[in-house]
């Protein structure tokens, strides 16, 4: 059964962010996930996170196992390493779920 996971994160470096989603969505469709919502968050109003939230998204994957593989992938590993971590200053799993679509 699909997998969602909605994330609020903080980004510091919009180009490198942008990077790093142009580098890992070949990935991340050829193992059949996607972005199923993806938002720029102007005002947060209430939230637990220790850090600002400026993008929320939930990513699909068909099933868990492939999102852990997709995650532990030397390939997204490295890509994760070189855009992802100087972009990105926290970020927070909001929920997961199994999707019914």
């Amino acid at each position: 059964m699909p997998i969602d996971t909605l994330m609020a994160m903080r980004i510091t470096d919009d180009d490198s962010y942008t990077r790093y989603r142009k580098e890992m969505t070949p990935l991340l469709k050829a193992c059949g996930g996607r972005f199923v919502h993806d938002f720029r968050i102007a005002e947060t109003l209430r939230t637990d996170a220790d850090h600002r939230i400026d993008r929320v998204f939930v990513i699909r994957f068909p099933d868990m196992e492939t999102r852990h593989a997709f995650f532990e992938s030397p390939e997204y590993v490295a890509i994760r390493k070189r855009f992802f971590e100087p972009a990105v200053e926290a970020f927070t799993r909001l929920a997961q779920w199994e999707s019914r679509d």
